[in-house]
């Protein structure tokens, strides 16, 4: 018999296990298996739940994207200015909680998985548009025409430094590495007075 309730916390378990094991191995070459062992289940239960491997990977990588997007809105609440809600939204792509070797690693395989599969890759260009677009409105007051062409620049060195983070050996870091941007957009910044 089905235990009530179980649904929501059997695929939060997966989620995390799908993350965690991702991060374990370091490429979408992980099995149903090995995700539902780590969550304390059986593989029939995970494809129960999720129906598949990619299905479960893209559930988790809506996960990683709502955090992100959850500490997105707060940060930019709390931001006391257009040029610290730019700052915000670079500091908080390299918090602990986004910028983590588990985390790093499903992002870049959900870049590959965008490449061949057309629900991932929306997915892909919903979270890149509204990067730019928080970038470029936060940007527009101090650089006016050229905050979306400086948003862009920030948002493909977020991305770059995602994909440099997976391929390096060492642990990310994400304080330095929100340093390295921030540097691109004092530059950009400067250029503008």
């Amino acid at each position: 018999m089905p235990k009530i309730g179980m649904e929501p916390i059997r695929r939060a378990s997966l989620i995390k296990a799908t993350i965690a094991e991702i991060g374990n191995v370091g490429t979408l070459e992980v099995t149903v298996s090995r995700i539902a062992k780590r969550a304390g289940m059986s593989s029939a239960l995970a494809h129960h739940y999720f129906g598949s491997k990619e299905a479960m990977f893209l559930a988790a990588m809506r996960h990683v994207l709502t955090v992100y997007g959850a500490e997105i809105r707060g940060a930019l609440a709390a931001a006391d200015s257009p040029e610290g809600r730019a700052r915000s939204v670079i500091r908080v792509s390299f918090t602990g909680g986004n910028f983590r070797r588990e985390v790093v690693a499903a992002w870049l395989n959900f870049y590959v998985l965008a490449q061949t599969q057309p629900e991932v890759k929306r997915l892909l260009n919903v979270y890149q548009k509204r990067l730019v677009s928080n970038l470029t409105h936060a940007l527009r007051p101090q650089l006016g025409a050229k905050a979306p062409d400086v948003a862009q620049s920030l948002a493909e060195m977020i991305d770059g430094a995602y994909l440099h983070a997976a391929l390096g050996a060492d642990s990310p870091d994400g304080p330095g590495t929100a340093r390295r941007v921030e540097d691109y957009l004092n530059l950009a910044l400067k250029e503008a007075r």
